[in-house]
C-alpha cells in the first residue's frame, strides 16, 4: 500500500521531532527515576515486531529490579508490590512509553498499530494470526488500546488488531491518535495485572447478585 511507505515516513518525521520538543521532560523524568529507587532508567524487554521478528522496546523503568524478567503485569502475584512510586505516575499517565519514540524512529515501530506482544505471549501472537496483526509493525497505541487497554481479554484485543489491519489508513490512524490522547487523559482501562480484569469482575459481582436474589 502507498499508504505504508506514507506512515513510515510519518513516523521518521514526526519521531524526530518528538525527541527533541520532548528532550526537557525526559530529563526530568530521568533525574526521577534515578532518585527515587536504584536500577537504570531504562527498561529494555524483547517484543514481537513485524512478521514475528522480535525487538528490544525501551520503556521508563517502572517496577523494582527484582520482579520476575518476561512476564507480563498481568501474570504477577499482586503486581502493585514491585512497583515504584514513580513507576506508578509514569505508568498511570503512560509516559513509561515515552521512550518507544526512539523504536519508533529506526523502525521497530510505528506510532500506530497492534501494541507488540511479548515475545512469550504465545496465545496472543496465535490470535493475531488469526487476523493478520503480525504482518504490520507494531504501534505506540492502536485501535485496541482506545477500547479497552489492560481490561481486554486476549481474543478481543487481538480481534480490536485484526479490525485495524483490515481498516489501516491516514484517517483511521488520526482516529486513534486522538482517541489515545483522551483514553489517556481519563485513564481508560489502565488496571495494573489487568488482562480481561473488568469483565471478570462484573462477572462476579453479576454472580454475587443472582446468589443473594436466590
Amino acid at each position: 500500500m502507498v499508504y505504508l511507505k506514507i506512515k513510515r515516513l510519518l513516523d521518521i518525521v514526526i519521531s524526530l521531532v518528538g525527541l527533541v520538543l520532548l528532550s526537557p521532560l525526559f530529563l526530568i523524568l530521568v533525574v526521577a527515576i534515578k532518585l527515587d529507587s536504584k536500577g537504570p532508567v531504562l527498561f529494555k524487554q524483547k517484543r514481537v515486531g513485524i512478521h514475528k521478528s522480535h525487538f528490544d522496546i525501551l520503556k521508563f523503568r517502572t517496577m523494582r529490579i527484582d520482579t520476575p524478567k518476561d512476564t507480563p503485569t498481568h501474570m504477577l502475584k499482586n503486581p502493585e508490590q514491585y512497583i515504584t512510586r514513580v513507576g506508578k505516575f509514569l505508568r498511570k499517565t503512560s509516559l513509561d512509553e515515552l521512550p518507544q519514540i526512539w523504536n519508533i524512529l529506526i523502525g521497530h515501530m510505528s506510532i500506530i498499530g497492534p501494541r507488540p506482544a511479548l515475545w512469550n505471549q504465545y496465545d496472543l501472537i496465535a490470535e493475531r494470526d488469526k487476523y493478520g496483526a503480525n504482518d504490520v509493525r507494531p504501534g505506540l497505541t492502536g485501535w485496541a488500546q482506545i477500547n479497552g487497554r489492560d481490561e481486554l481479554p486476549i481474543e478481543v484485543k487481538a480481534k480490536l488488531d485484526g479490525e485495524y489491519v483490515k481498516r489501516i489508513s491516514f484517517l483511521f490512524d488520526l482516529k486513534c491518535f486522538f482517541g489515545t490522547i483522551v483514553s489517556v487523559i481519563k485513564s481508560d482501562g489502565v488496571i495494573e495485572g489487568g488482562t480481561g480484569a473488568i469483565e471478570e469482575a462484573k462477572n462476579k459481582a453479576e454472580a454475587e447478585k443472582v446468589l443473594e436474589e436466590a
